[in-house]
């Protein structure tokens, strides 16, 4: 079966709201600690090596990155958090211009959150979350690296995880490099990018 992702080509990246996208077409994105895998997690979603730079410097990705699915979709790469070499004042800047994509952002359909299965759930990975669920936005977690871990114990942390979301987000085992859980992430992604927005964002009038 044709992967629709696969499609994926880079668009643009952007620091300021003004500079994104003004077509309404739906976009989700991906968010996460830096190092977590989120470029890899990425690349493999849309079978393709190069798509999202993988760095070994955490925190290099410093914009938000478009990348558009055919038409009318697009996938957008989030600043990686929680990384304390990061400039204070680039640090501000980037906390300050999520919130405010996360409050106004019409298009936004769906959250993906990628947490490494062995440090799930940290302090930026909840104030995301908290960010998301104030908006009512969809959020799908993936446990990446999970062949980093034996077969019980990713079945232990994913019910675990599970059980602290409290049925506020969906959770799944995810990694690139073995190949676990790429249809299951991709149905949630696709699915969101086809239902389009899921509430309004706020008006700031």
């Amino acid at each position: 079966m044709a992967n629709p992702l696969a499609q994926a080509e880079f668009v643009l990246s952007a620091n300021a709201l003004a500079q994104l996208p003004k077509d309404g077409a739906a976009e989700v994105a991906f968010a996460g600690r830096s190092n977590a895998g989120k470029s890899t997690a990425l690349n493999a979603l849309c079978q393709h090596g190069g798509l999202a730079r993988t760095s070994k410097t955490p925190g290099r990705t410093q914009h938000l990155v478009y990348f558009r699915v055919g038409e009318g979709r697009y996938l957008v790469d989030l600043p990686g958090y929680g990384y304390a070499k990061v400039p204070i004042a680039v640090r501000d800047h980037w906390q300050a211009f999520i919130a405010r994509y996360f409050q106004v952002r019409e298009p936004l359909a769906g959250l993906v959150l990628v947490m490494d299965i062995r440090h799930p759930l940290r302090e930026y990975d909840q104030l995301m979350l908290d960010v998301a669920f104030k908006r009512h936005l969809p959020v799908h977690c993936l446990l990446t690296k999970a062949d980093k871990l034996g077969r019980g114990e990713q079945t232990r942390t994913l019910m675990q995880v599970k059980k602290e979301l409290a049925g506020r987000a969906s959770a799944q085992l995810f990694s690139g490099s073995a190949k676990i859980g790429l249809d299951e992430a991709r149905a949630v992604v696709l699915g969101w990018l086809q239902a389009g927005p899921h509430l309004k964002a706020e008006s700031h009038g």
